[in-house]
């Protein structure tokens, strides 16, 4: 079907105007009716923020093996992180600092 881009359109104004006024009252009322009371706490509940610990919800265990540190790493005494020693920066009275944090 073609369309008559160039003819007037009707829209939403123009049947509003056609509207009797108890039409127009009652559609008020409607739309003032219809607010939705919506309870916060529910709200929050529904939310899942990133990086949210999900686990205990879902039921879920999250198994991680951990090794020990090993003889070619070292824990960083600044952010505490344990890096290879390739990543060594420097040692400050005994204290040894990862490239990130030096």
């Amino acid at each position: 079907m073609a369309t008559d881009y160039d003819a007037p359109r009707r829209g939403d104004v123009d049947e509003l105007n056609e509207d009797s006024i108890e039409e127009l009252k009652a559609r008020r009322a409607e739309a003032q009716s219809g607010s939705i009371d919506v309870d916060e706490t529910e709200l929050a509940e529904s939310l899942e923020l990133p990086g949210a610990d999900l686990s205990s919800m879902s039921g879920e265990e999250l198994t991680v093996r951990v090794l020990p540190k090993q003889s070619d790493e070292f824990t960083c005494s600044s952010c505490f992180l344990v890096h290879h020693r390739s990543r060594l920066a420097r040692e400050k009275n005994g204290q040894l600092i990862c490239r990130d944090c030096a």
